[in-house]
This record gives structure tokens, C-alpha cells and sequence, in this order.
């Protein structure tokens, strides 16, 4: 008998079991294919792989000679990214099988299905075994979506699994959705020299952040020659001339964008196939299940986090509600709060935003004071030829109460993290600014535009425009 038994080893799973195991709860994690779910393996680690290869080849190619670099022909082999991707990923993947080794987790190699009696049958090749616990964690993450469309089922339409699996490197892609993973595969492979064609049903890309970031990041990868339409409804897929052409209506007219492959990237639905026995009656709602502020379900003893359930469907998010679930199954309050999540693009230059936005602040009656820092007037910016960027924080008027924060520059996914803080422990504008940046630092430019809040106070560093 276990204390507690995790389904899915994704980033919300296998965090949640080492967390449980560490509070003293006898932990057992089941996982089909490999620990690290689609995060490590499918996902996130693979595809800033292949972002950080993709931008070392441009950078090459169009940087290098900018700071007296001059490397000749520049040329790269797909295969061998392949190769680096699939290192990164080994890597990552060895040290969290030492990780829930040395917490003493037992790992249930196979499919976990979930029995009305609270079992667990694990079954794999060699058979089914069945395992008891007092709780069970639901966290068998999520799976790309396919579009309803004709044609989408043709062998050259891909999820962002499929085109992952691709050994050699496309001529040409067609790209359905505007939104973080369409943006990031975007760029990758044109920076790789790829034709990519992008098609986005809202008016705008990457439509849930800044609107300032997305018309930023439109002329960017304009520039960089992504072809991209916004407000185009895709109709539907057919195969011709031995590639793809995807049909989509764009200002009441019919046109086609072809490509060798067509990626469909607009979202991705909860993994429950073979989750729940026929005798288990967990409530769902469009997909999801429904679970309370303790991530609690209607069935006794089990609990769901991460993709399964409502709310952003981000690795670190599952992570965090993986860590407050084992805390609160050990009979502990959460330490982290589970209200401020950050969402990255990792695009070049990055994008990163929590919190609310200016619009959102004025969508919903709170007057704010916005202070903005245009980048280019950073001398780290000005240094590594970053292109047009900003930093832009949104604090309540009169408090000064952070409440938002959008970057759109160099290393923003990792200074969005000084914003979450501030924003989870209500922190003033005037609070942040008591801590002192390093110069010549990308980060100089946060405070820059926390003083311009604050109406434009003394520069403790000489701007660039100044003279440094």
C-alpha cells in the first residue's frame, strides 16, 4: 500500500512525487513511455534546442561579422541538431531517474488506469498488475490537437510530435496557429533557412499577451522572411505536386499556402485516453477534470493537477501545483502561490509577461500607471545588436502595487521572475527599486522603466543616449 500514487511523469508528476517522497509519504510514479512527459521529451527542452541551434547559425551568418567575426561559409547539418537535441533531452531525462532513485520513489513502468475502488493497474507487455494507495495524483499531462479539417489527416500534416520526429530538414512549412509554439517553430526554421508560411485565425499572433509584443514580434519575423497572415480561417489540407497546400479564407477571400509539410500547432487537450476504468465517474467539463482549490475531484482520494485540469497549460505551472498537492497531502499549507504565472515565448529576442496587462487593468475598472523602457537604449542591447525590444511594467495608481509586467527583449524568461515575486508578495514599484542592477546588465532596462513610473527619477547609470 502506497501513501500516494502519481500518474504521469511529466513536469507536474515527477516534481510532486519527489516532494511527496521528501515529506515522508510512500510514493509510487507510473509512466508509459519515458519520465519527464512531453516537457523533457516532446516539448520544451527539444524545441529551445533546436531555438538556441537555429539562433547560433543566424547570429553566424548576419552577427558575427557586425563585431569584426568573420567565419567564412557558414553551413549546418540537420541531422547533427537532431543529434544535439536528443543529447540535451538523455541528459535531462538520467537526472530525474536518479532523482525519484534517490527518493526512494518506486516507478511503475506501463499504462495507468484508474479503478472506482481507488487501484491502480499498471499495464505493460509483460501484463497488468494492480497497486493500492491511499491517494492518487492525476497528472498524465496533455496531447496536440488536430484541427476537424479536411485533409488533416494526410501523412505530411503534422503535430509538433511529428515534426520533432522529422530526420531531415523541411523546404518548406506551412504553419496553422499564431501562438507560442507556432511563433517559436517559426523562427527556428527559417532561421534555418526554411520557407515558413504562418496562418492565424485571430487578428493578431500570440494573441493572449501585450498587444504591443505582437505587432513587435509580426514585423520581426516579417522581416526575417516568415510569410504570415492573421485573420486567416484555415478551410482545410490537400496533397499536390507532391507537397501540401493549405486552403484558408483571409479578408472574405479564398487562398492557398503550400509547403512540403504543414504543422497544425493551436493547442493541446488533456491526455485522459485509458485514464479512467468504465465503473469511474470523475466530473469533467469540456475535457478537463474539475477539481477544487485543493485539487481535490469528486472522487475520494484523488486529485489532478497540470494539463488534466482548467487554467495555463505551462511546465512550471504543473510543476508548482504538483509541489502545492504533496504539501497539502502531507498535511501541509502550500508555499507557493499558485495565482502569479509568468508565460514565456522563446523567441528571439524573447518574450515574457505575468500579471495583468494595460488593457486587461482597463478592461476591468483599476486605474493604473504604466512605465515603459525602450531597449534600445540599453547599453547590454546596444552591445549584442539585440532588435527592437521594451520593458513595460503596470502598477494600481496611487499605491504603486505591481500588477503586471511585459518584456519583449534579451534574457526576458529570465528576468520575468523578479516581477513574479513582486507580484505574488504585492511588492511596490518603489520596493523594487531599493535594489540595486549591475551594470552593463540586460536588467538595468527593469529599472529604468520602474523609474519612469515613478515619473522619471535620477538615473543612478548614464543611458545610452547619454553618452555610455
Amino acid at each position: 500500500m502506497f501513501d500516494l500514487i502519481v500518474i504521469g511523469a511529466g513536469p507536474g508528476g515527477y516534481v510532486a512525487a519527489i516532494k511527496a517522497a521528501k515529506l515522508g509519504l510512500k510514493t509510487a510514479i507510473v509512466e508509459e513511455i519515458r519520465v519527464g512527459g512531453t516537457c523533457l521529451n516532446r516539448g520544451c527542452i527539444p524545441a529551445k534546442a533546436m531555438i538556441h541551434a537555429a539562433s547560433l547559425y543566424r547570429e553566424a551568418r548576419e552577427e558575427a561579422g557586425r563585431c569584426g567575426i568573420h567565419v567564412g561559409d557558414v553551413s549546418f547539418d540537420y541531422s547533427e541538431i537532431t543529434v544535439y537535441k536528443a543529447e540535451t533531452t538523455e541528459k535531462l531525462v538520467s537526472g530525474i531517474e536518479q532523482l525519484l532513485k534517490a527518493g526512494g520513489i518506486t516507478v511503475l513502468k506501463g499504462k495507468g488506469t484508474l479503478h472506482a475502488d481507488r487501484t491502480v493497474h499498471v499495464k505493460n507487455e509483460v501484463g497488468e498488475e494492480v497497486y493500492e494507495a491511499k491517494n492518487v495524483l492525476l497528472a498524465s499531462g496533455s496531447q496536440p490537437i488536430m484541427l476537424p479539417l479536411p485533409g488533416m489527416d494526410l501523412p505530411g500534416v503534422l503535430t509538433s510530435d511529428g515534426l520533432f520526429a522529422l530526420e531531415e530538414m523541411p523546404e518548406s512549412l506551412v504553419i496553422i496557429g499564431g501562438g507560442v509554439i507556432s511563433c517559436e517553430f517559426a523562427q527556428v526554421y527559417a532561421d534555418l533557412g526554411c520557407r515558413v508560411t504562418v496562418l492565424e485565425a485571430q487578428p493578431r499572433l500570440i494573441p493572449n499577451m501585450d498587444k504591443e509584443i505582437s505587432q513587435n514580434l509580426k514585423m520581426i519575423m516579417k522581416k526575417r522572411g516568415v510569410d504570415i497572415h492573421t485573420s486567416a480561417a484555415v478551410q482545410g489540407v490537400e496533397a499536390r505536386d507532391g507537397g501540401y497546400v493549405c486552403r484558408y479564407m483571409e479578408k472574405e477571400k479564398e487562398c492557398e499556402a503550400a509547403g512540403q509539410y504543414v504543422l497544425c500547432a493551436v493547442g493541446r487537450k488533456p491526455n485522459t485516453e485509458g485514464l479512467f476504468a468504465p465503473d469511474v465517474s470523475i466530473q469533467m467539463e469540456r475535457g478537463r477534470v474539475v477539481v477544487d482549490d485543493h485539487f481535490r475531484t469528486n472522487m475520494e482520494g484523488v486529485y489532478a493537477i497540470g494539463d488534466l485540469i482548467f487554467g495555463m497549460q505551462l511546465a512550471h505551472l504543473a510543476s508548482a501545483q504538483g509541489i502545492a498537492a504533496a504539501e497539502i497531502l502531507a498535511g501541509e499549507e502550500p508555499g507557493i502561490s499558485l495565482n502569479t504565472v509568468p508565460g514565456c515565448v522563446y523567441t528571439d529576442p524573447e518574450i515574457a509577461s505575468v500579471g495583468m496587462t494595460e488593457d486587461e487593468a482597463a478592461e476591468a475598472g483599476i486605474p493604473v500607471q504604466v512605465g515603459k523602457f525602450i531597449m534600445s537604449a540599453n547599453g547590454k542591447s546596444l552591445i549584442t545588436h539585440e532588435e527592437r525590444g521594451f520593458i513595460k511594467v503596470v502598477a494600481r495608481e496611487g499605491s504603486h502595487e505591481i500588477l503586471g509586467a511585459q518584456m519583449m527583449c534579451a534574457r526576458a524568461t529570465d528576468m520575468i521572475g523578479e516581477f513574479v515575486t513582486a507580484i505574488a508578495n504585492h511588492m511596490s514599484v518603489e520596493q523594487l527599486l531599493k535594489g540595486m542592477r549591475a551594470h552593463p546588465t540586460y536588467n538595468e532596462g527593469v529599472g529604468e522603466a520602474l523609474e519612469e513610473l515613478c515619473g522619471g527619477a535620477i538615473h543612478t547609470v548614464p543611458r545610452v543616449r547619454k553618452g555610455r
